[in-house]
């Protein structure tokens, strides 16, 4: 078995095992850990192995990071990867996880659309990923007006100001995953879509997936002179400040299909902060636990920390895509596209979606 594990700004950490009975069970066998890291004694690659050897192979990654602590001499170094990794990239080989090598990736990046129809763009296209009858697909979004996107469990009232909403002339409406609201402005915004087959994050904790199908966005960054981070469970943040918010909803397959993930996320490319705050509840809680004094702080554009216009960051967020893992051109097909159109008329253009949670 093989498994493998990108840290997040860091390493590759490579693990190839075997899985044998054992009278208290299957256990890990033939255990070799390789990669791209630093670590020091070098010795102490043989400490990690011998430490995995045996283990139970439902072992938890965390349990599996206890293994190699434990057996780790004494000022031991461990450069660009941890412990968690190892046991990560371990359950990763159990639970046969694919890599982003094993796929042909597709981009879609259409002219604009509306906002309702870029929600029901987003589940179409996941359940297709789920079903088996599309390749990976990284969608960028060209957004066709301004709009407030409200999290799937997120109450209407509590997150809108609808006065203002209409005043300045925006439209609001619910998309199929969690998390907070966003503030969107076509020419302010840059929000991307990956609709990935689930056994892309198979073997990792549903809040290591967020910066594991993100890392690539970060090296974009780091490339335009940005160093940014992951910031549990869903920001991406800099020194500056937040740039960019995540979120994820998980799509089952019929029968024989691995399921499917939808993982997008805005940044804010520029900012109207008066007119958000106007538009949008932020209560003193939420800003608390941000650990700011204003929400004019929490969010800090891209415009300013890179100094480039918007397409020129969107194109080097692709080919930075595409040095990674390969990208070739591609389109919504005419049957998502009307299944699209009819989602977007019939639920996320309803009353009674948008205000499911009143």
């Amino acid at each position: 078995m093989h498994g493998e594990y990108k840290v997040p700004g860091g390493k590759l950490v490579v693990v190839d095992l075997d899985v044998e009975s054992a009278d208290r069970g299957e256990v890990l066998r033939d255990v070799r850990v390789a990669g791209d890291f630093f670590l020091e004694p070098d010795e102490a690659i043989l400490d990690i192995d011998r430490a995995l050897n045996g283990a139970p192979a439902d072992a938890t990654a965390e349990q599996l990071a206890a293994r190699v602590e434990a057996a780790l001499p004494p000022g031991t170094v461990m450069f660009g990867f941890t412990a968690e990794a190892v046991g990560i990239a371990v359950r990763r080989a159990v639970a046969h996880a694919t890599d982003w090598t094993d796929y042909d990736w597709q981009l879609i990046h259409d002219a604009p659309q509306s906002p309702a129809l870029h929600m029901a763009l987003d589940e179409v296209l996941t359940a297709e990923v789920a079903a088996g009858r599309r390749p990976p697909t990284l969608r960028m979004w060209e957004w066709g007006a301004p709009a407030v996107v409200i999290g799937s469990f997120q109450s209407l009232r509590n997150e809108v100001d609808a006065r203002a909403l209409e005043e300045h002339g925006m439209t609001v409406v619910r998309r199929i995953s969690g998390g907070g609201a966003m503030f969107i402005e076509p020419g302010n915004t840059i929000t991307y879509s990956l609709s990935v087959p689930a056994a892309l994050v198979r073997g990792l904790s549903f809040a290591d997936s967020y910066a594991y199908l993100d890392d690539w966005v970060l090296g974009a960054l780091d490339g335009m002179g940005v160093k940014a981070w992951y910031q549990p469970l869903n920001d991406i943040a800099t020194e500056s400040g937040k740039i960019a918010g995540a979120a994820q909803k998980r799509l089952a397959g019929a029968a024989g299909a691995t399921g499917a993930v939808l993982h997008h996320v805005t940044m804010a490319y520029d900012i109207d902060a008066d007119k958000m705050l106007d538009v949008l509840r932020i209560g003193r809680e939420k800003l608390s636990d941000k650990g700011t004094k204003s929400a004019r702080k929490r969010v800090d554009p891209l415009r300013r920390q890179t100094g480039l216009p918007r397409d020129a960051v969107m194109r080097r967020m692709i080919e930075s895509f595409r040095d990674r893992h390969g990208l070739t051109e591609g389109s919504v097909t005419p049957e998502e596209m009307a299944r699209a159109r009819e989602l977007a008329a019939g639920k996320f253009g309803s009353e009674e979606w948008t205000a499911r949670v009143p």
